[in-house]
């Protein structure tokens, strides 16, 4: 009686593809771009120290707000540039839309003039949506 050698590797096995490797790399990958985009998403302004707010509101963002800075002692800027307030309410009139929103980001210890001054200067450029920003408590 012969004798059959066959190895069980020589049989075609069928193709597999490891999924739980594939979803550890898609959940990174995930965890990642949101990071990326949460950085992308921070406020063009000066750094301020802003006042702590226990009620403030979370909007949900439809366009790019445009952002007036005001430090401690009082200079202006507008998405990040420093500007007369005659320069942001200009710069402001031009770039002034239907929808356009503006977020006056004041340093907790500035006076109360300067903030008056940006809002003021976004009143002028005719903008509706104003609003302050604040850190949470």
């Amino acid at each position: 009686m012969p004798v059959k050698l066959t190895s069980h590797e020589s049989e075609e096995e069928e193709a597999r593809i490891e999924i739980v490797p594939l979803i550890d790399i898609m959940f990174f990958l995930l965890a990642s771009f949101m990071m990326v985009s949460l950085q992308m998403t921070k406020l063009k302004t000066v750094k301020v120290d802003l006042p702590v707010s226990t009620h403030a509101a979370q909007e949900s963002i439809k366009n790019e707000p445009l952002c007036i800075g005001v430090d401690k002692s009082g200079i202006l800027s507008l998405d990040g540039k420093v500007l007369a307030t005659v320069e942001i309410s200009e710069e402001l009139r031009r770039k002034n839309s239907a929808d356009a929103r503006v977020i006056i980001a004041a340093d907790e210890n500035t006076s109360h003039r300067f903030v008056m001054k940006a809002l003021d200067a976004a009143r002028e450029a005719g903008i509706a949506s104003i609003a302050f920003a604040t850190k949470e408590d």
